[in-house]
């Protein structure tokens, strides 16, 4: 659906083209939530408001969007590694904020490919 589109993969490259912005601990205040938690979190938001935006989405459909989330976490799990487990900073929140609204991005035109 998303994970085998051109679009996610340029998100990914853009993603590691930012690992100097997970790579440095400025000396800022930390969100109390780790990066992978951020991530977590601002996807699963993310594809609520798909879901709720596009009732019309049968169960199966609903299931593969989820499917894709879990492959993306996965995806981050692994560029991401070595700082997941690393509160955030303010610069991290913003990005991962940003990522995840380009990723609902990607999920708003395939599910209108598919609904229209």
């Amino acid at each position: 659906m998303v994970t085998d589109k051109d679009g996610y993969t340029h998100l990914i490259q853009y993603l590691t083209e930012h690992l100097g912005l997970f790579e440095t601990s400025a000396n800022n205040v930390l969100a109390s939530e780790t990066v992978l938690e951020l991530f977590e979190e601002q996807l699963s938001a993310q594809i609520i408001m798909v879901c709720g935006q596009n009732p019309q989405l049968s169960f199966a459909q609903r299931n593969m969007v989820i499917r894709e989330i879990d492959a993306i976490v996965y995806d981050l799990e692994e560029i991401l590694a070595k700082v997941a487990d690393q509160n955030a900073t303010p610069e991290q929140s913003i990005f991962i904020t940003e990522f995840s609204g380009l990723i609902k991005n990607l999920f708003d035109q395939e599910i209108d490919k598919i609904l229209h």
